[in-house]
């Protein structure tokens, strides 16, 4: 299958760092606030599959100030869990929390030898890449035979909410993302990327063609995030 490419659709990686960079303090108050707290019961759903596979070695990519890495390290504590991020402004805020292992690093060029992790994790990270099927790649590369990539990230809902959530992601969210932390502009892409993105049979058509196989999308919350699998 040849590899299905989003040229006009991804997001600018100079802005993108910039945006994260003066955010970076209020990162995870505002995630919180914004998903009304469900963006913690999201990444539990995340551990709990993760948990079951019992991984050696872990690589959470886009790890931001560490928030999935951190409920990996505390429910797989066999697990050595490295966070990486290309803003180092955020894993600074990860290091401080708790995350052991932390490394600046962009996520098109990871700086690992091939066949290094169990698992491979990106949450709401993908989205915000400059070049998806490139990031995949990437990630296939660095993972075992056998290894698994989970994603995670914003999608549109179906049916009846689908009105109002995007009512609420293109006039709602930005304003109280600006009054949470001083940058609105920060948060003003934010809806288009997420109406951009690739879901369902689309992403798991992406990631046949970066090398996977087995995958899956399963929708939560109504359709307001998707969780993706893919193997190695």
């Amino acid at each position: 299958m040849r590899d299905l490419v989003y040229p006009s659709l991804m997001p600018d990686a100079e802005y993108v760092h910039d945006a994260f960079a003066r955010i970076a303090d209020r990162y995870v108050l505002t995630n919180h606030v914004l998903s009304c707290g469900m963006d913690i019961w999201w990444r539990k759903v995340v551990t709990a599959r993760i948990r079951k596979w019992k991984p050696q070695r872990l690589l959470d990519v886009a790890s931001g100030t560490g928030d999935l890495a951190l409920e990996i390290q505390d429910q797989c504590p066999q697990c050595e869990v490295i966070a990486s991020d290309f803003c180092a402004e955020m894993l600074v805020h990860a290091a401080s929390r708790g995350i052991a292992k932390t490394i600046v690093a962009d996520a098109l060029k990871l700086p690992f030898k091939d066949h290094e992790f169990d698992v491979v994790t990106v949450a709401f990270g993908l989205r915000n890449m400059a070049d998806y099927p490139a990031a995949l790649r990437e990630m296939n590369r660095v993972l075992k035979p056998g290894g698994r990539l989970v994603i995670l990230d914003f999608s549109l809902p179906a049916g009846l909410l689908r009105a109002p959530y995007r009512w609420y992601l293109h006039h709602v969210l930005p304003h109280m993302a600006g009054w949470l932390t001083g940058q609105r502009d920060a948060y003003e892409y934010l809806g288009g990327s997420i109406e951009a993105f690739p879901s369902g049979k689309g992403m798991t058509d992406l990631l046949e063609s970066c090398g996977f196989s087995q995958t899956d999308s399963q929708p939560i919350t109504g359709g307001v995030v998707t969780i993706y699998e893919g193997t190695r």
